[in-house]
């Protein structure tokens, strides 16, 4: 089984390559989308800026990202890849992917943004991503974002800070987590382990 992790050009993703190789991947680090039938599975990671990161996508790919992941490949899309599934975000300019209804919004300025530690899930729905994950697993969380309304859109878990913010979604075949799994230790490489497995089909 062969996936693909999309590089922006703007960090370090050696760590879930890793983690996704450990799970039993093969793992290809790409920067545009040109070969859609060589891969099971599709990686957004959460590194880099909204605005470089949505440019990217789009102007070194030859094929539109809709078209590319169609109505069955399974997309992860970490931190800022999760961002990037909504129409827009108030931390670029830049249209969104457009996958899922909404508009991420940024947390109220009495909060401390970005948000760097460890924070408890709150399982909501559980779904083949969470299969075997505790319901009060710790993620770890690099930045806090919300999303403006919920249109067609699923939540299966919450992190309750001060306000409850959405940790994992879902919607068809794209999935989307605030936190880094693949950097929450266990549980976060069962996730990958489970996300592997919807590849697998």
């Amino acid at each position: 089984m062969k996936v693909a992790i999309f590089d922006y050009g703007a960090g370090n993703i050696f760590s879930l390559k890793n983690s996704l190789e450990k799970n039993g991947a093969q793992v290809d680090v790409i920067t545009g989308l040109n070969k859609s039938k060589e891969y099971s599975g599709l990686l957004l990671p959460g590194v880099g800026n909204f605005d470089p990161a949505i440019r990217s996508i789009r102007d070194y790919s030859s094929t539109d990202f809709k078209d590319y992941v169609g109505e069955s490949m399974p997309v992860l899309g970490i931190c800022l890849g999760m961002e990037m599934f909504f129409e827009k975000s108030e931390e670029g300019k830049e249209q969104g992917l457009n996958v899922i209804d909404g508009e991420v919004i940024l947390l109220p300025n009495t909060m401390k943004v970005p948000h760097m530690g460890w924070n408890n899930l709150e399982i909501e729905r559980q779904n083949n991503f969470l299969e075997g994950v505790d319901e009060w697993f710790m993620g770890l969380f690099c930045t806090l974002i919300h999303d403006k309304d919920k249109r067609n859109r699923i939540d299966c878990s919450k992190c309750r800070l001060w306000i409850k913010v959405p940790a994992v979604i879902q919607q068809k075949n794209f999935i989307g987590t605030q936190f880094h799994p693949e950097k929450s230790g266990k549980i976060g490489s069962l996730m990958l382990s489970n996300f592997l497995s919807e590849c697998k089909k």
